[in-house]
Parts: C-alpha cells; sequence; structure tokens
C-alpha cells in the first residue's frame, strides 16, 4: 500500500539544531525506520551515546564529525556513515555546521539511544 506523506513533524532538541522527521514514531507512528532531515549549526555537539540500533547518516551540506571507538571521522558533503548498534559515539558539526539525513534501523527512539549524562 502507498502512502505519502505529507511533511515533517519537529522535534525539539537543545543547542540549535533542527531535527524534522519524516518516517518514525513520532510522526507516521513506525518503529521499524526513520528517517530525519537535521541542520545542526557550526559548533554543535551532542553527549555520547550508545545506540541499540543502526544508524546510516548522509551528509548533504557542511560535515559531520563522528568520534568512535576507533577514532574521529570527518563526514563531508556528498559522503555517508554507517554506526552500528553497542558502539559508543558523539556527533558533532564541523565549523560551517552541517545539514544531513540520518536513517535509524530499528527507528530512533529516546529509550534506545542510551546518551550519556
Amino acid at each position: 500500500m502507498v502512502r505519502r506523506i505529507a511533511g515533517a513533524t519537529r522535534i525539539p532538541v537543545p543547542g540549535g539544531k533542527v531535527i524534522d522527521e519524516y518516517v518514525g514514531r513520532v510522526n507516521t507512528g513506525d518503529d521499524q525506520v526513520s528517517i530525519a532531515h537535521m541542520v545542526a549549526p557550526a559548533g554543535w555537539e551532542e553527549p555520547a551515546q550508545t545506540p541499540e540500533f543502526t544508524e546510516y547518516t548522509l551528509v548533504l551540506r557542511g560535515t559531520v564529525v563522528v568520534e568512535h571507538e576507533g577514532g574521529t571521522t570527518e563526514v563531508h558533503a556528498g559522503e555517508a556513515i554507517t554506526t552500528l548498534p553497542g558502539e559508543k559515539i558523539r556527533y558533532a558539526a564541523g565549523p560551517e555546521g552541517a545539514e544531513y539525513v540520518a536513517v535509524c534501523l530499528p527507528a530512533f527512539s529516546p529509550d534506545t539511544v542510551n546518551r550519556d549524562e
């Protein structure tokens, strides 16, 4: 069955980052996958997390910096990165900020992201 999604739900987060969820628990009730468009200002960063889901991130503009157990990876516009469940990671935006799309399998949930306090 085809299902048109007319728009996103904006999810409030601190630090100036904007999350518009198109598919996922909040906007469509899907728990198998989430798809969100995000815009993060220069200098934005979030606490480390150990998610219980796979995340695929496609950078559209700027740079997403991903700190992980193996080091730090800068993901630039036109590139993508995959992070796997159980690995401690931390996301930040590069000096020019970042615009990106994140796809999570299963869908993102505050209960399964396991952010550090």
